[in-house]
């Protein structure tokens, strides 16, 4: 974003609208800005957060802005979390992904038994959860009392900063005719090993290292299965009966980053814009606001960003109208949002690579922003909840008539 510009966010429409918790929300979220693309080039240099970025986002709440309000939190709307991480994400991509990863995890909290909720916050309800989502990475089975967690999991984002985490696992049997079940394991970090595994090219600075679990015993009240999390009430209704704490996890899956996509490609764009406004062309002078093709381009991705915008919202607002109302969305319903999301986030990677092309040679200095924020759009998009092949051929499938392949649905 270019410096003294506005972010560019639509005020949000439906069901949070007009909420004081949700306009004091996003206030504290813009205050943050100019401070945040101010360290940008630092945060990519630590590979993780800068320790003054992680306080400014506890200290104003935005960490807990799903968590249940019986425990201190926003308990806010589900489109909240798009929203905050498109502002945040104008400013630096890396701390809209951890924000929303991390913000995401006291929700899912909110879904597990109480008894493992007050674990984690009666000793602090700032506590930051880190995960990673990836089943066939653990293997769980099933003893007296709970289970018996092993595997590596790749990707948990800015786990050096967590004390506890969410680790996807299948739990198999000795009886094959039981089958396999998906499962998601809360461990603390005395559980598992931090491996410093992250040296990438895009999102630098979410530290989104590997985890290691060695044959650890994990108690039932500390788990949840996947199918209680596929819409209706949860193990955690009970205490959080907030519609919010009903919704369907995985199918809403794709939201809870997508938002960092819009953000980075919206920054992308007005600095496109702001610098065309003004640059003159190096080769015969002309003013690049003139030329047809300057203009072309700017309405081009300008579409692409909106369209998704609206794309990313309509799905959260549907799905809490649809909790609202007790009703359980149906598998046409659950593999549009996921072919929804992923198409929302290829929208906004296509402005981004658009704009980087026609930047020309400005675009390659390391010096400026459009390269991380190319980069950035890159890294979100190769995230798995965005392969729209993937997205694309189950909802297809539940088109045909066949049945869903995503097991977590």
């Amino acid at each position: 974003m270019a410096p003294g510009r506005e972010p560019s966010i639509s005020e949000p429409a439906g069901l949070q609208a007009g909420e004081p918790a949700y306009a004091t929300m996003m206030a504290k979220a813009r205050t943050l800005l100019p401070r945040l693309r101010e360290r940008a080039a630092r945060t990519e240099e630590l590979r993780h957060l800068p320790p003054e970025t992680e306080r400014d986002l506890h200290d104003t709440g935005l960490f807990r802005m799903l968590q249940p309000r019986r425990i201190g939190g926003a308990e806010l709307d589900y489109v909240s979390l798009i929203d905050c991480a498109d502002l945040l994400g104008q400013a630096d991509a890396s701390v809209a992904w951890n924000l929303a990863n991390l913000a995401s995890h006291h929700w899912m909290l909110g879904m597990f038994e109480q008894k493992a909720q007050d674990l984690v916050w009666d000793r602090d309800a700032d506590a930051l959860i880190a995960s990673s989502f990836i089943f066939p990475a653990g293997r769980a089975t099933r003893v007296d009392g709970g289970y018996r967690l092993h595997g590596s999991w790749p990707f948990s984002s800015g786990v050096a900063s967590c004390e506890w985490n969410m680790l996807a696992s299948v739990v198999y049997s000795d009886d094959e005719a039981d089958g396999i079940e998906y499962r998601i394991f809360l461990l603390p970090k005395g559980d598992y090993k931090v491996l410093d595994t992250w040296n990438v090219a895009g999102l630098r600075g979410t530290g989104s290292c590997d985890v290691e679990v060695r044959d650890v015993f994990v108690a039932d009240h500390m788990t949840v299965a996947v199918g209680d999390l596929s819409g209706g009430p949860t193990p955690g209704s009970k205490v959080n009966p907030n519609p919010l704490y009903a919704l369907p996890v995985f199918s809403l899956f794709p939201y809870v980053l997508s938002g960092v996509a819009l953000g980075n490609a919206q920054a992308c764009l007005d600095d496109y814009a702001e610098v065309a406004r003004h640059r003159i062309s190096t080769y015969n002078r002309a003013k690049l606001s003139d030329f047809q093709s300057t203009q072309i381009k700017i309405a081009e991705a300008s579409a692409k960003i909106d369209a998704a915008r609206l794309i990313m919202r309509q799905a959260c607002l549907d799905a809490m109208a649809d909790a609202r109302r007790n009703h359980i969305p149906g598998m046409a319903t659950k593999t549009r949002y996921r072919r929804d999301g992923a198409f929302s986030v290829n929208l906004c990677t296509e402005a981004v690579s658009m704009l980087f092309a026609a930047s020309g040679a400005r675009g390659l200095f390391t010096t400026g922003v459009l390269q991380r924020q190319f980069r950035d759009a890159h890294a979100i998009n190769s995230h798995l909840a965005f392969n729209f092949d993937a997205a694309g051929t189950n909802y297809g499938r539940v088109a045909l008539g066949l049945p869903s392949e995503n097991l977590t649905l």
